[in-house]
């Protein structure tokens, strides 16, 4: 991050004008070819295109990376998978030819009951990844879909249209993950969520890593099989990220949920490089060489995520946030809280708070995903509004004492943001607010309050944080910091440092969070329990135990 802070107007002005430059240089000095070759390289037409190559010529089993849904419309399905042969190959394993994939979808497994059928082109430019919008569907139903090459065939997946806009929707399963650190340990998590009973999978998060996986996957301290020595380097270029998609998706327990469950995604700050705000990296390189990372990194996550045509990057920028409902019973309004946020306040890390954090003008949404959350609260007519975003939202001190510092990563360096936000929920009526968070590696359940400084004020909705699949390897129940956190913040219900997931149950009169763990990563084949359970009722903002 920056290395000195200036809490002054003129200051910031500065700092702006010198982020507008970098940005304006990127695209029109000395980071011009870079950027055009990320605005051209795309798919031509005509004489121009690849060469199309025969499905039959593909000799190895091109689907090695699994298949995806997400985003579920209550008329549309997205459809993902990518051609990739040969997973530590640049290409892949393919030539730079576009090649046909063909597409069912049914009503069942067996594909007796077709539904829709087609073809889409996998394109050398976007690494042979696939993206197919499947429209014109009925409502609230689940589907079962597969692809095809030349005589391969992918697994099956299993995905699902959201309810009508208007149906009356009596209840709502999602999941919530985030964190997921390759070589911290087994993905084990995933296989068990793989057999829940949800309707939707929400990724909060940190999907990748950037950091360099040895030869033996670090923590999975593999005997067995020996990972290229082209993963064991820091992701900074696009192909470096599309690799490490590759082992990512190579895995086949997260290979399982995705075939599993549609889900929706957004992304943390792993995704790029660790702790960056906005076009300002972690470490102190030149402004237009982070935006040409950023734009690498931007590209590999549409490409190996189920995401529509709406979140294709140009260059360095991606619209991520966007809204999905079901029914009447949820709206989701999903954020992105690292692409337009104001620098970290004071160096970041735990710092005291004090007049730079508390400045009214520091965003960690930027003025327009503000404006657009605030506006689609105005507007909601769901049971329950629900906000899948990135980082801890509540206030959440590190020690019961006057000199308690919080963390500049989190809301809590942005309070004049968080309150905005909160002020907006008020302001537009809404009664059932939920938040849900990943980033910090371990469990959360919480009472989002109107003054967190003061336990008896009203509390306002509720905070529900899920634990890593991997990240900080098998952990604890009780973490070291537990009985100091626990009394510091008098809104915090339940805390536990163990990997795994949260599901939601949402109903028209309650809500039900089930905090799902497993005691260990570093070796595979972990049983999964339910440590804690917490319901809050509609109308009644609070949780408690259940």
């Amino acid at each position: 991050m920056t290395q000195a802070h200036d809490t002054s107007a003129h200051s910031e002005e500065l700092r702006a004008a010198a982020r507008h430059f970098a940005r304006r240089r990127f695209l029109t000095g000395t980071g011009a070819a870079a950027a055009l070759a990320f605005a051209t390289q795309l798919p031509a037409s005509g004489a121009a295109a690849a060469a199309e190559l025969d499905g039959r010529r593909v000799a190895e089993n091109p689907f090695t990376l699994g298949v995806a849904s997400g985003d579920p419309l209550p008329g549309s399905v997205l459809l993902w998978t990518r051609l990739a042969p040969r997973l530590f190959e640049p290409d892949g394993g393919l030539p730079a030819n576009r090649v046909t994939v063909q597409w069912e979808l049914a009503r069942d497994e067996r594909f007796t009951r077709n539904v829709r059928r087609g073809t889409a082109t996998a394109h050398p430019e976007f690494r042979h990844t696939v993206h197919v919008e499947v429209q014109h569907l009925d409502p609230g139903h689940v589907f079962y879909y597969r692809f095809r090459v030349g005589d391969w065939t992918s697994p099956v997946g299993r995905t699902r249209t959201a309810p009508a806009a208007q149906a009356r929707t009596s209840a709502l399963k999602l999941a919530a993950v985030s964190c997921q650190a390759y070589y911290e340990g087994y993905f084990t998590a995933y296989r068990h969520l793989a057999q829940e009973d949800v309707d939707v999978v929400f990724h909060l998060g940190d999907y990748l890593y950037e950091y360099a996986v040895n030869a033996t996957g670090g923590a999975r301290a593999y005997t067995d099989r020996t990972l290229p020595a082209v993963l064991n380097r820091e992701t900074v270029t696009l192909e470096d990220y599309r690799l490490r998609y590759a082992l990512y998706k190579s895995d086949p327990d997260l290979r399982a949920a995705h075939a599993a469950h549609p889900f929706v995604v957004t992304w943390d700050d792993h995704e790029t490089e660790n702790n960056y705000a906005g076009d300002i990296p972690e470490n102190d390189v030149p402004p237009e060489e982070f935006l040409l990372r950023r734009a690498a990194a931007y590209r590999a996550y549409w490409e190996h995520q189920p995401l529509r045509a709406p979140q294709r990057p140009t260059g360095p920028d991606m619209k991520l946030y966007r809204r999905l409902t079901f029914g009447r019973l949820a709206q989701f309004d999903i954020l992105d809280t690292r692409q337009y946020r104001s620098d970290q306040a004071y160096g970041d890390g735990w710092q005291v708070p004090g007049p730079e954090s508390e400045d009214p003008s520091r965003t960690l949404t930027g003025a327009a995903q503000e404006r657009w959350l605030i506006d689609g609260w105005r507007h909601s007519r769901a049971r329950w509004n629900v906000l899948p975003q990135q980082v801890v939202f509540a206030e959440r001190r590190d020690r019961p004492t006057a000199d308690f510092t919080l963390s500049m990563d989190s809301w809590d360096g942005y309070p004049a943001s968080r309150q905005r936000i909160l002020d907006g929920a008020r302001s537009a009526g809404v009664k059932n607010l939920m938040v849900l968070t990943g980033d910090v590696h371990v469990s959360y359940a919480i009472d989002l309050k109107a003054d967190f400084r003061d336990p008896g004020s009203r509390t306002v909705g509720t905070e529900i944080v899920t634990t890593s699949i991997t990240s900080g390897k098998n952990g604890s129940d009780h973490p070291s910091n537990y009985a100091r956190i626990m009394e510091a913040n008098p809104h915090l219900k339940f805390y536990n440092g163990r990997r795994g997931y949260v599901t939601v149950a949402l109903g028209e009169n309650s809500a039900r969070a089930d905090f799902r763990t497993v005691p260990y990563v570093t070796t595979p084949g972990a049983p999964v329990t339910t440590v804690a359970s917490y319901v809050t009722e509609a109308g009644r903002p609070g949780l408690k135990p259940a």
